[in-house]
């Protein structure tokens, strides 16, 4: 017999993935009227989208835990916010027509630390296993594309994962290009499970990752459709357990961050 939490669990996912599956239709339909309208006019647009996670992972159209995620909304909440100001500075508007050329090591190792307003978040990438993945957040973290940028969206019923990467702040922006899927047969992903710690991309459906992510801070139930490509700290997973702490925005398990989770400065290194 399926148990209550078990059924819980069940409906948030499936939630879940009809957001997703809304937010890839309504891009298709976009793309299809712009096409239309440029015909008309004799004018060539090009337009790139991609993501969202977990939506997850919106990046994910869920999860860019895929591309998309769930537009943020002002947090309701009173509570004191467990983080700092965040440093002055602007967030960095730049897009890019194609995705840059391989240029990292892949058998280095390359450590990606995020230096937040809520504390300092590393994490240990896998170049090996996904190569263009790791590639493309060095060369957007070299160009300071995260920088300043907030963490959008915080899930705390079914998934729980925090999703960055999108400059817009909407859970809709990319870098202008897309990556395709990489290292979706992991060994760590075990039973449709992305385990407490993991590093993943969102995206809007396959081959769609572009700039968003996902870091899930206690073991999640997701379809191994979302690149993992690298590992958080122990010291980064006490930040984002302190974010998790203070809620999201909604009430109902998927909003903005109640904590005011902005990225200061993203650095890739290699060792």
């Amino acid at each position: 017999m399926v148990s209550q939490e078990q059924r819980r669990r069940q409906l948030a996912r499936e939630k879940f993935l009809r957001q997703q599956q809304r937010r890839t239709d309504a891009r298709r339909k976009a793309r299809m009227r712009n096409s239309v309208i440029a015909s008309v006019l004799g004018i060539v647009i090009v337009g790139s989208f991609a993501l969202y996670t977990t939506d997850v992972l919106k990046g994910d159209d869920k999860a860019n835990a895929g591309n998309e995620v769930t537009p943020s909304a002002e947090a309701t909440s009173k509570a004191p916010d467990p983080c700092e100001k965040p440093a002055d500075g602007k967030v960095e508007t730049a897009t890019w027509k194609k995705e840059p050329a391989v240029t990292i090591d892949k058998s280095a190792k390359y450590t990606m630390k995020l230096e937040t307003t809520c504390g300092d978040i590393e994490m240990a990438l896998k170049p090996s296993a996904a190569p263009r993945t790791v590639n493309s957040f060095d060369f957007l973290a070299g160009k300071g594309y995260f920088d300043h940028t907030k963490c959008h969206r915080l899930t705390t019923n079914g998934i729980y994962v925090l999703q960055c990467g999108d400059p817009s702040g909407t859970g809709s922006g990319s870098p202008g290009y897309s990556i395709p899927d990489e290292n979706l047969k992991d060994k760590s992903l075990k039973d449709n499970i992305y385990p407490a710690g993991t590093v993943a991309m969102a995206n809007a459906g396959p081959n769609t990752g572009g700039s968003q992510f996902f870091l899930v801070y206690q073991d999640s139930q997701l379809p191994p459709s979302y690149t993992p490509f690298g590992t958080v700290s122990e010291s980064g997973m006490e930040v984002l357990k302190k974010i998790a702490a203070a809620g999201e925005s909604t009430g109902a398990g998927d909003g903005a961050p109640n904590a005011t989770v902005v990225i200061n400065k993203a650095t890739v290194t290699k060792s």
